[in-house]
């Protein structure tokens, strides 16, 4: 798959690591016969601190460039990785930005909050628009793009997650990434595990596991949905990925797999399985997760594990999507 051909910002220097977890799996599995965990640092990608946003950002602000636009507008829930990395962007780029809150937890929105959202007054985001929660996003936006059009000003839109087929591209070339790194470290990996949100980093990586001929199964879990729900979006974003490439695959419906259930009771609010996989992960390898996307994907991991999901001896990679700064808004529930 050629991505030679779309502009593209860069804001990282060489693949983020690809690293064996050996205290990770001698803790989930203690008898030896489940399975040994790999991770892909995405957390350690560039713009401040890292996660997969920044690859798909690579390619959004280069297009949002080359059409002159000097405010970025993008939205997301009060705690959002997605708009912290955006703005980080905008700052990068001497840009303005702004941002649509949805309130998806009816008072969950804090002006005063730790977490991202000091981040975003801490680098200055130009606005917050906050917004119920069902709220039609795409036209919230638009109604702050239209504003600033009337001051003479230029909004680029991005959707949520940067997640469209120009977005889904930095998957893509995750992909690529991958695909030497098992070459060169001579790993051998028997599946993925990724998150399934707004479906940007599962459709992309799906499409460039299949267009690059990675026969290696990636399983979603969802941080939002349940699979009914989840899995025809990511098949659309897979799909549109594949069709900007010009590559002409049709996208199996039967390649997206996704779990459900560990994102519950509702998206971003705390549950005991998430708590779990946090504390292991930090105290057996010093890796940080996030309460909302990462600590949730990987308490499915774990579940599928003690499940007897993965075979015995498998080769299973998470790919650890960022999200550290959200911690520091979650203090009480994860160290009670």
């Amino acid at each position: 798959m050629d991505l030679s051909r779309f502009p593209r910002r860069r804001y990282s220097v060489g693949p983020t690591p690809l690293e064996f977890l050996p205290n990770f799996t001698r803790a989930l599995s203690p008898q030896g016969d489940g399975p040994n965990i790999w991770i892909k640092r995405d957390d350690m990608l560039g713009l401040f601190p890292g996660g997969n946003k920044t690859r798909k950002l690579e390619f959004l602000m280069a297009d949002a460039l080359a059409q002159g636009t000097d405010t970025l507008i993008t939205c997301g829930a009060p705690q959002s990785n997605h708009c912290r990395i955006t703005l980080a962007a905008a700052v990068k780029e001497g840009l303005k930005c702004r941002f649509v809150i949805e309130e998806r937890v009816p008072g969950s929105f804090n002006e005063t909050a730790s977490g991202n959202h000091f981040m975003f007054r801490l680098m200055g985001v130009e606005s917050l628009t906050v917004v119920p929660g069902g709220s039609n996003m795409a036209a919230a936006m638009q109604q702050v793009a239209d504003e600033l059009a009337a001051e003479g000003r230029k909004g680029y839109i991005i959707p949520g997650g940067g997640s469209n087929a120009l977005g889904g591209l930095g998957y893509v070339a995750c992909a690529q990434e991958l695909q030497e790194q098992f070459f060169e470290q001579g790993v051998r990996i028997d599946r993925v595990v990724v998150g399934s949100g707004s479906s940007g980093t599962h459709g992309g990586l799906l499409a460039g596991f299949l267009g690059n001929h990675i026969n290696i199964p990636i399983v979603g879990i969802g941080v939002s949905r349940d699979p009914a729900d989840q899995e025809p979006l990511v098949h659309k974003e897979a799909q549109a990925v594949a069709d900007l490439l010009g590559t002409g695959m049709t996208i199996p419906r039967d390649a997206v797999v996704s779990v459900g259930g560990y994102w519950q009771p509702k998206y971003s609010i705390p549950n005991d399985a998430m708590v779990e996989a946090v504390q292991l992960l930090a105290r057996t390898e010093a890796i940080l997760l996030d309460p909302v996307y990462t600590g949730k994907i990987m308490a499915g991991l774990i579940g599928l594990a003690r499940q007897g999901f993965f075979k015995p001896g498998e080769n299973v990679l998470f790919l650890h999507t960022g999200g550290m700064p959200s911690l520091h808004a979650y203090e009480r529930e994860l160290l009670a």
